[in-house]
């Protein structure tokens, strides 16, 4: 085998086995390493693996692992915050032998089954609670147990459809369960683009171990909810709370990945029981959607009636069997760990089976014997919660030996006023595995997290796999870990070849589509306004470009010079991006020109033209290319002149400007991606003519007219005799062949809603086609002699007419889609 680590004088399978013999001279016998031996080929293949690319350099590895989840565009975001953080992968991957997997899959499909046996007696019979296996307070005390559901049988019978189970490893080896996922279950497509990731980096891994696949798993999901639908092709959203949700760049991955819909709240309405999608071509029908909102908020009519983002009258469409909503609302309840105290039992009265993955001990303070027990050995137990959420004295779980006398103290008072309000459990020691730290393998602790999706003939397909979260300090609590600070890829190898499963067309197919499915209407709305706002950075720059360049010298003493710089001044002023100067002298401008640049108190400067762009992409990561998120997502530039940031990012607008045009489809996505830069391109060389282009301009004043046109050679080739206005006027105002001016906007504009989706085959045309066609008549009849204010200010009021019919037309207003005839379409 080729060695990256040749240039050192080793093989990779000396590299391997040396970080294999200095890591376990460090490392607890709890490790999963050790599990494995020393000697098992697995670990060596996948660390020689590791040094084939990364050669002696750990510290390097990790980086590339990171290089290429970012490639992937994997991110999370912290409650708060405002910006992405990189997801955090390691680049050694933990390793299960399929025969042990065997058995937790067999746990967690057992433990599914079981939960969903609860959930429907909870909100059905009540038999549980009749018999005393369970108490009345475990359902009536969480606030996730939602009454509206109450004998609510869902469609297709079933409450969960997807479920993920944190578990942990103890010293004797022994898979036991930390907590149940069950709301809106996240962290599937971190695993599938943890896997995609290591793949990458470890590409020949995959034939030496016989790695299994997670896109069966996918598969079955995908075939699972759509068996459950009434109709034979049916319409999937993955509903989305919107950028802000910490795993929202997850859940745009998986919905490319699975084809669902991304859609949010106010992309859905409810008409006589059925939900459905508001798009450019009318309300389209959604048979199912898998939900990542709070249940409580998903229908103000039935739960929250504060709620913003949820969709009035699902559950309405829900209880006639015209949607699947996975999870069921009220499915979360189960999550409560004091739950665990009491799963044995219940599973043992269901199933006549004892529990094949365990959970961690637990003991539900509610009962006085158990309160007590807890009470007496708080030194020995971690105190969580009851329910999931906060207590008087508790938001999250704790220690009871880190805990302060006073926290103590109060602790033990509310446990007396309160005690259903909280849980003791056992303090769990977790297993290690290797993750690099310091330039070299050392030991962490880990949970792992598992998936299960219910497939079309009801059972359960467990992923094989999942994905760990590794502990960044060494201490094995569980409590103590938190979250965890890395992530890793978990491969499940055995020694039988793996089927090359995918869900991407096989290379055979004859299956083929050219139209590009639903366009919802948000999409649209956001893509024209995404293309409006960079051509507005851009326009803004020209200007600013045009100050700073010094092609007029704003110091000469010429007053005609000193007119055109103060027109240049008033474009930027008029916007609102700057106050106006107090002179116009070299430093003045300067600092003039910075403010429009960079001001961020309330000023529309190019900074906040670029915020906006950034949100745009934030929640278009479903229909734009890596390349455009990567570089609307590019830090905005702080160093250096105004000038040269200036420039830096005009050239960043123009790499965005050739994505567009370049790499997207020609469908109408892209239609209203194009359609909102001509509008603004149009728009901005108006208001340039305006300013510039008047019958007293000098040559100064068009020369500047044709740089922020971008028309300068264009002039010069036509014209070798000098500067005039009329022919400047008709370059850039009426020549329908430069695409920098305003006749090929309208052109353009006019093409793109000609082709959009009408809501009648009358032939008649809709508003804002009548208004372009307009538009057209008025540039198509003008003469560049007599062109002035008055057409230049009908032109703009036509542009701005007719931008608001689009977004009557296209785009959301509240409930006016549903009454505005002819929309509902299937």
């Amino acid at each position: 085998m080729a060695s990256a680590a040749a240039d050192i004088g080793e093989d990779t399978a000396a590299v391997a086995r040396r970080w294999l013999t200095d890591y376990r001279a460090a490392t607890p016998a709890t490790d999963m390493l050790y599990a494995a031996g020393l000697d098992d080929p697995a670990w060596n293949a996948a660390l020689e693996e590791l040094a084939e690319r990364a050669g002696d350099d750990l510290t390097a590895a990790r980086e590339r692992a990171q290089r290429h989840a970012e490639d992937i565009g994997t991110g999370f975001r912290i409650p708060g915050e405002g910006e992405e953080r990189p997801w955090p992968l390691s680049p050694v991957p933990l390793l299960i032998e399929k025969a042990e997997w065997q058995g937790i899959a067999a746990g967690v499909a057992q433990r599914a089954d079981l939960l969903e046996a609860i959930l429907v007696d909870s909100y059905g019979a009540q038999n549980l609670v009749r018999g005393g296996s369970l108490p009345a307070t475990l359902l009536t005390g969480s606030p996730y147990f939602l009454r509206p559901m109450m004998g609510l049988e869902p469609p297709g019978g079933c409450h969960l459809h997807f479920v993920a189970f944190d578990l942990c490893r103890g010293p004797a080896g022994e898979w036991r369960v930390l907590a149940d996922h069950l709301r809106a279950p996240a962290g599937a497509g971190y695993a599938l683009e943890n896997r995609l990731a290591i793949a990458r980096m470890l590409g020949g891994l995959q034939q030496r171990l016989n790695v299994e696949r997670h896109a069966p798993f996918f598969a079955a999901f995908r075939e699972g909810i759509a068996a459950r639908c009434k109709r034979a092709d049916p319409r999937i959203g993955l509903l989305t709370p919107g950028r802000l949700n910490p795993s929202y760049a997850e859940q745009a991955h998986l919905a490319r990945y699975l084809g669902f819909l991304l859609v949010e709240g106010g992309d859905l309405a409810v008409l006589d029981d059925r939900v459905y999608l508001r798009t450019i071509a009318g309300l389209k029908r959604v048979d199912a959607l898998w939900r990542r909102v709070d249940p409580r908020m998903i229908d103000p009519l039935a739960f929250d009636s504060h709620s913003a983002i949820g969709v009035p009258g699902l559950i309405d469409a829900m209880a006639q069997g015209e949607v699947v909503i996975a999870n069921s609302p009220g499915a979360g309840m189960l999550e409560a760990p004091a739950f665990g105290a009491f799963l044995p039992r219940v599973c043992a009265r269901l199933t006549g089976e004892s529990l094949k993955l365990a959970n961690i001990a637990t003991w539900w303070c509610g009962q006085p014997r158990e309160c007590a027990e807890v009470a007496g050995d708080l030194d020995n137990m971690v105190i969580a919660p009851a329910f999931g959420v906060a207590t008087n004295v508790l938001t999250e779980p704790m220690l009871g030996s880190a805990l302060s006398p006073e926290q103590r103290a109060a602790l033990i008072a509310d446990l007396a006023r309160r005690p259903q309000d909280y849980v003791g459990q056992e303090v769990v020691r977790l297993s290690t595995m290797p993750v690099v730290s310091n330039g070299r393998l050392e030991a962490r602790p880990f949970t792992l997290r598992v998936f299960a999706a219910r497939g079309a003939d009801g059972s359960w397909h467990v992923m094989p796999g999942g994905f760990a979260q590794i502990g960044d300090k060494p201490d094995a609590r569980a409590a103590v870990m938190g979250e965890g600070n890395w992530s890793a890829d978990v491969v499940i190898h055995g020694g039988d070849p793996v089927a090359p499963v995918t869900l991407l067309q096989p290379s055979d197919t004859t299956q083929l589509r050219r139209n590009p499915g639903t366009l919802p209407s948000r999409v649209a709305d956001n893509l024209f306004w995404l293309g409006r706002y960079l051509e507005r950075g851009e326009a803004r720059l020209g200007v600013i470009r045009a100050l700073l360049g010094h092609s007029i010298s704003a110091d000469s003493g010429a007053a005609l010079a000193a007119d055109t710089v103060g027109r240049l001044v008033g474009l930027v002023v008029e916007a609102g991006a700057a106050p106006q100067p107090d002179s116009l002298g070299r430093a003045q401008l300067t600092r003039f020109a910075e403010a429009a640049m960079d001001a961020t108190d309330g000023w529309y400067s190019v900074r906040a033209i670029n915020r906006q762009a950034r949100a745009i992409g934030a929640v278009s990561r479903d229909r734009l290319s890596a390349d455009m998120i990567r570089l609307l997502d590019a830090p905005y530039p702080t160093r250096g002149s105004a000038l040269d940031r200036a420039g830096s990012l005009q050239r960043r607008y123009s790499a965005l400007a050739g994505l567009s045009s370049e790499h997207m489809a020609r469908t109408d996505a892209w239609r209203f991606h194009d359609l909102g830069r001509r509008v603004e391109r149009a728009v901005a060389t108006v208001s340039a003519l305006l300013a510039l282009g008047d019958p007293q301009a000098t040559s100064d004043d068009l020369s500047a007219l044709l740089d922020l046109a971008d028309s300068q050679i264009s002039y010069r080739q036509r014209y070798l005799t000098g500067i005039a206005r009329v022919p400047v006027i008709d370059l850039i105002a009426l020549d329908p062949g430069n695409p920098r001016g305003i006749a090929f906007q309208v052109a353009a504009i006019s093409a793109h809603l000609e082709a959009l989706p009408r809501l009648s085959d009358d032939g008649i045309a809709e508003s804002q086609q009548a208004l372009a066609r307009e538009l057209a008549a008025l540039v198509a009849t003008a003469q560049a002699a007599s062109f002035g204010r008055d057409q230049l200010f009908a032109i703009d009021n036509k542009l701005a007419d007719m931008s608001n019919a689009v977004a009557r037309r296209y785009f959301l207003h509240g409930s006016e889609p549903l009454r505005a005839a002819g929309l509902v379409v299937g």
